[in-house]
């Protein structure tokens, strides 16, 4: 037990790390999807498999269902060994075992619901303040230039509420990493290790049913017509691109803000703007994809109980990418204010929900994938 309550051997729901022991076990014995992607080398390191074990191998699972396919003891089976739902339905859990502050890991069994009214309750009091603050001419006028964003809503209160939610994010995300790295008792190998996880996640080498370094090297995702295709795989890299386009895109424009003393709105063709409009067309090109692929999984390697939680994220990131972007069409009318307050809120409400968000599935699978890099180097 760690001084702040977090309790290191009994943090999984006991049912979802039993069901994930005992196929991974047959599994073990098995050895026929070896190939398939990096849980099943991690598993093969591991002769006895405890709950910290569970959630590293849930937490490496990609889910891209290709190994359900391929099994031969899956469902009607008497074995019932269905890795992708044993695996998913045990990282659910653990987004809510390693969430900080701890009490509000209750938010993840209601995600869906929590992320729908904390963006709302974000845009309706970023639009409520507003309107209060401003004269109505002011917030429904035209202005051009440098600066124009400021005469609705001052820099200082802008970049303040954002600087705010950021440091109890970070602070989230560390406690989160750190919950996860002492419970699956993850080590350290070195660079290298952060090296191939990088290229790993940059690739996602392992969403279909493929451990070769090629982006589009496999089979992909299998889906409900019984067929695979790459595009999850596609929509994903879009919508990680396209999100750190825009981190990008946010990061430059503090550069020109504090470093050269220029004030947003930035030219059409300035670097900022160009980022955030390139990022924020892939990256509703690639939420809107990933949720028709979520929809379109196979029934058998689906977990509804979580899709919630990812309906919830896509479609909140989606209207993060699509209000921005609206922003910048209605930038020079009177819509502007309107707008930006609406754009405003919904980035704020996104930011304060993401450390009990399916964004941190981002971290731990980052997190498991450096631990599987340093224990395939060992061995």
């Amino acid at each position: 037990m760690e001084a702040d309550g977090f309790d290191l051997k009994s943090l999984l729901d006991p049912e979802a790390a039993g069901e994930v022991i005992r196929v991974m076990q047959i599994c073990n014995a098995c050895r026929y999807c070896e190939g398939f992607c990096a849980v099943f080398p991690a598993m093969t390191r591991r002769r006895q498999f405890d709950e910290g074990d569970v959630g590293y191998l849930a937490n490496l699972c990609h889910n891209c269902g290709a190994c359900y396919h391929a099994c031969q003891y899956a469902p009607p089976h008497e074995f019932g060994v269905n890795v992708p739902q044993a695996l998913a339905a045990a990282r659910n859990d653990s987004y809510a075992a390693y969430a900080w502050p701890a009490p509000f890991a209750v938010l993840f069994r209601r995600n869906g619901l929590f992320v729908t009214l904390g963006v709302s309750a974000g845009l309706a009091l970023t639009v409520g303040l507003m309107l209060a603050m401003i004269a109505p001419q002011l917030f429904w006028g035209v202005h051009l230039g440098e600066g124009a964003f400021y005469r609705i809503m001052p820099h200082t209160m802008m970049a303040a509420v954002p600087l705010a939610i950021s440091a109890f994010v970070v602070v989230s995300f560390v406690m989160g990493w750190r919950r996860y790295w002492r419970h699956t008792g993850a080590k350290w190998g070195g660079f290298a290790d952060l090296v191939d996880a990088v290229k790993a996640s940059a690739t996602l080498r392992h969403l279909g049913g493929d451990t070769s370094s090629g982006v589009l090297s496999g089979p992909g995702c299998p889906t409900g017509d019984d067929g695979s295709n790459n595009a999850r795989r596609i929509y994903h890299q879009l919508t990680m691109y396209g999100f750190l386009l825009c981190f990008a895109a946010t990061s430059v424009g503090t550069i020109y803000h504090y470093g050269f003393g220029r004030e947003a709105p930035y030219g059409y063709f300035e670097l900022p703007v160009v980022l955030g409009t390139i990022g924020g067309v892939i990256l509703c090109i690639g939420t809107a994809g990933l949720f028709v692929e979520k929809r379109r999984l196979h029934p058998s390697v689906r977990h509804d109980d979580g899709l919630g939680m990812d309906y919830a994220f896509i479609v909140s990131l989606f209207f993060v990418s699509f209000t921005g972007l609206l922003l910048l069409a209605v930038r020079e009318t009177s819509f502007m204010g309107v707008t930006l307050a609406i754009h405003l809120g919904v980035v704020y409400g996104f930011f304060l929900i993401l450390p009990f968000s399916k964004f941190v599935h981002g971290l731990y699978r980052f997190a498991a994938l450096i631990a599987s890099a340093g224990e395939a180097r060992r061995s």
